[in-house]
């Protein structure tokens, strides 16, 4: 059987629609950088999208090759997922979409190393022709978060982070976003083929013992 992360790890890939706390370990990612508005056409942010994927398909079929992985099973490619933040901004601002500034990430096995990543990033280029230099392989430690089940559009996340927020506060934690622990969505429907107010998104923020 194909290893799914989201059926496997269900508290950190479906959670309740109800906020929750929850302790999330140091995972391995790739990444990509960058900035504006998520939707615009041909913008960065669907550029980077696709050198993600690209990377991640060519770790999941390197069964098929010549790079064989220390450690390797088969898997589902897990759920794209983000890091936003805009300039002087305690959370987000969904009315100013072009300050936004976010780190794309998709997460890897943990039998993928960084020579394993190095390795990908050669191949893709070679057989894709395209520049995968952007792709970054980078380790993040989350910690302690609040954590919910948002059903519906992006613009209307901010009636589930009021929750969130209203949530940790009873429980006695308070809100840490920082430069380093940052406001994170994991995309669970793709917005191409879902309606907007049936897409699924994991919204996580950090928090810290009041």
């Amino acid at each position: 059987m194909i290893f799914d992360f989201k059926k496997e790890y269900k508290e950190f890939y479906l959670p309740d629609k109800k906020p929750g706390i929850i302790l999330v370990p140091k995972m391995n990612y790739l990444a990509v950088r960058g900035q504006g508005n998520p939707n615009q056409e041909d913008g960065e942010y669907k550029q980077a999208i696709g050198l993600l994927y690209g990377i991640a398909f060519t770790i999941k079929m390197s069964k098929k090759g010549g790079h064989q992985i220390d450690g390797y099973f088969d898997y589902v490619v897990p759920p794209l997922e983000g890091f936003w933040w805009q300039p002087g901004v305690t959370g987000i601002n969904y009315a100013h979409k072009e300050d936004f500034r976010w780190i794309s990430v998709i997460r890897l096995p943990d039998f993928v190393t960084k020579a394993d990543f190095n390795w990908a990033v050669d191949e893709a280029t070679k057989k894709k022709k395209t520049d995968f230099s952007k792709v970054e392989y980078i380790t993040y430690d989350e910690g302690l978060c609040v954590q919910c089940m948002h059903i519906g559009s992006y613009d209307d996340e901010s009636k589930t982070v009021a929750l969130m927020h209203e949530y940790m506060e009873q429980q006695g934690y308070a809100l840490d976003i920082t430069d380093q622990r940052l406001h994170h969505e994991i995309y669970l429907s793709d917005a191409r083929k879902v309606a907007p107010e049936k897409l699924k998104t994991v919204i996580r923020h950090p928090v810290r013992k009041d």
